[in-house]
């Protein structure tokens, strides 16, 4: 009884700390433009998505290839900002991780192969392959909707309206859409009662960086 008590904490314990290291460096990088500007938000957003790798790793055991390629593509750019100037190098970034991703995903369903299966099999344990299969769809078509949607609000918004669009209209977004896959995923052996909750919707949202 011990025992199936513990292992529900500590899912609850990782799941929140990974949809910390997820946002936390993107309100860092708010919080940091915010009261000292671009250049300096921008290399605050740096050394924060560092120590969010650092502690996944130490904490979790684990760096997810999302917070990997968020991390390396946060470095690039946020170097490419500070040594031009230029805001545009990091607004670009989240529109080459999110066509990333589809592309990823797309490619792995050509070949008969749900990707997300293998990143998220944890937390959506008992899902069917057909479950797989149209998730891992769902959200090949989400980031293809999010990486048009970061180009038209770069183009039309300033950057301080872009940001604040970036760090509480994408998140909220994700949590939605994240939360409207809840119904097919219960028709496709996904237990409400053991493995879904608000943690685990968190671990499934995309890269936040």
């Amino acid at each position: 009884m011990p025992d199936n008590v513990a292992k529900p904490a500590q899912t609850n314990h990782s799941g929140t700390l990974s949809l910390l290291l997820d946002f936390g460096p993107l309100l860092a990088f708010f919080l940091g433009y915010k009261f000292a500007g671009v250049i300096v938000g921008t290399g605050i957003f740096m050394a924060a998505i560092a120590v969010a790798v650092i502690v996944s790793k130490v904490k979790l055991g684990k760096v997810s290839p999302m917070l990997w390629l968020s991390a390396i593509l946060v470095l690039f750019f946020g170097s490419l900002t500070i040594y031009f100037h230029d805001q545009s190098f990091i607004q670009i970034k989240p529109t080459i991780i999110y066509s990333f991703f589809a592309l990823m995903l797309f490619a792995g369903l050509a070949r008969g192969k749900p990707l997300l299966k293998y990143l998220l099999q944890a937390a959506y344990d008992g899902l069917s392959e057909d479950g797989w299969r149209k998730l891992s769809r769902n959200w090949a078509f989400f980031f293809v909707f999010m990486a048009l949607l970061n180009e038209v609000l770069r183009y039309f918004l300033s950057f301080d309206a872009w940001l604040s669009v970036k760090v509480w209209g994408v998140t909220l977004i994700s949590f939605v859409f994240a939360a409207a896959n809840i119904p097919m995923l219960m028709r496709h052996g996904l237990s409400i009662g053991e493995k879904l909750d608000s943690d685990e919707v968190g671990e499934t949202t995309p890269p936040q960086g």
